[in-house]
Formats: structure tokens, sequence, C-alpha cells
């Protein structure tokens, strides 16, 4: 079942061309959400990262290698959201204000339902209490809890940041948002600005125009949960491994 649309629609386009897989996008998403650091970082079954980057080629030999890289945080799903779907405490819901998908940790039982069914793998299970190196929790926002052992977590979309974007239009008298008053850090940061984030409802705003791009998709489209994170590549290749396309699949056996 389709979310009940409501006046915003919050979303990214992130242009895959511009990417060079710097990983800023990562770093900023971690410090600005209060990522905890685990003892064993070569854990990577175990690691926590909101915003993961990975690396994909067209595997073919040289000279004819061509590689790019994939920023995939929450893709905030719009169309019969699967975390959403299964959570049985309803520790995450869609927003139908603003189309964020939220996490509420101190309703999160730990099951994992939702981790089993993001088909984007963009969920992970905190197996420890926060762990903050000494001298680190001086970077900690008063904007993000810290989660806590036993919890589900994924990208917010940077949700705190809405709220400020709101408080300070309000102490200005207003109650709409400018497009770019409200961006995540991941766009803040991105050297290349290869990650535009807004309002998909407005058909002024940046990001709205670059999810009509001609060369626009989201991952795993075929599936049909219609994710509010876009990308633009030049690259047919890109577009269709999006789609977890096989070079044979249309083909007679």
């Amino acid at each position: 079942m389709k979310a009940t649309e409501g006046k915003y629609k919050y979303g990214m386009v992130i242009n895959l061309d511009k990417c060079t897989g710097c990983g800023t996008c990562t770093v900023a998403c971690a410090a600005e959400n209060n990522l905890s650091v685990i003892r064993d970082e070569t854990d990577k079954q175990r690691t926590i990262s909101w915003m993961q980057l990975f690396k994909v080629t067209n595997g073919k030999p040289f000279p004819d290698t061509e590689v790019s890289y994939f920023p995939r945080p929450c893709m905030h799903c719009h169309n019969h959201t699967p975390c959403v779907s299964v959570c049985p405490p309803t520790a995450t819901k869609m927003d139908y204000n603003n189309g964020i998908v939220s996490q509420i940790y101190t309703r999160c039982i730990g099951c994992r339902y939702c981790q089993a069914a993001c088909p984007y793998q963009a969920r992970y299970f905190n197996w420890w209490d926060g762990h903050f190196p000494k001298g680190t929790e001086r970077y900690l926002s008063p904007e993000v809890s810290v989660r806590m052992r036993g919890v589900v977590e994924k990208c917010s979309f940077c949700h705190h940041r809405l709220m400020r974007a709101k408080e300070q239009a309000y102490a200005e008298d207003r109650r709409e948002l400018e497009d770019g008053e409200y961006i995540t850090a991941c766009t803040e940061v991105c050297p290349a600005e290869a990650i535009t984030f807004g309002d998909l409802n407005d058909p002024d705003s940046k990001v709205a125009k670059l999810s009509k791009h001609p060369q626009a998709f989201r991952l795993l489209e075929r599936i049909g949960t219609e994710p509010k994170v876009y990308y633009i590549s030049s690259k047919d290749w890109v577009r269709r491994m999006a789609d977890n396309y096989h070079p044979n699949e249309f083909q007679p056996v």
C-alpha cells in the first residue's frame, strides 16, 4: 500500500558521474549522527555506517575497465515500505507529512525483522553499547541520541536538521522552508557537489528537476518500493546493475 501523500516529500539525487568515491559523505554522516566506534572496526558484519560507499565495475579487463562509486543511504521507500510493514512494535514508521522513514529507538525490541526485510541493507543492529574513545565524546551532537545496545538504527535524512530549519523559520515568522534551508550533512560536505537534497514535491526545487533527468534511476526499481533516493549516471551498465540486471536475463535458455 502506498504511503499517504503529504505536502512535502524529501528526497535525494546522487550524480554518480560526479562522485569520486572520496568517502567524505560517510565521515560527515558518522560525525553528524553520533555513530559509535566499535572496538574492532575490521569486523564488517557488525560495523555501522548509515551512508555506505560501494565500488562497482563493468567487469571488463583493462583498458576497457570502468569504475563507478555508489553512495547508499537509507532509501526511505515510499511504496509498501518493507521495514515499516514487518516491524512488530511499530518502532519504524513513515511520516506522511515529509516522507521520512523514522526509527524510534525506545520502541525497538531488536528482533531485526526490519533488517531482514530491507532490500537495500540500509539498517544496522547495535551489538554493543555506544563506545567513544577518550576525547571523541567532545564531537557528539546534542541533537541526536546515542543508540543503545540491542536496537536497529539507520539514516534519518538528518531529521534533526529539519527540526532546526523549522525552528529558524518560525523565529522569522515563516511557515514554509525555502529550497536549500534543510539539507543533509552528506549533501553539505560533498566536495564534488554530487548530492542534491530537497523536496521532491516542489516542482521548482533543484532535486525535483534532477529526479526527472533522462538518465535518473533508482536502486532495485523493479520491486516497486519507490525509493526517494535517485541516482544519475551516463553509463548504461551502471543503470542496469542498479536494478539487479543479469546479462543473460532476457535471453532464451
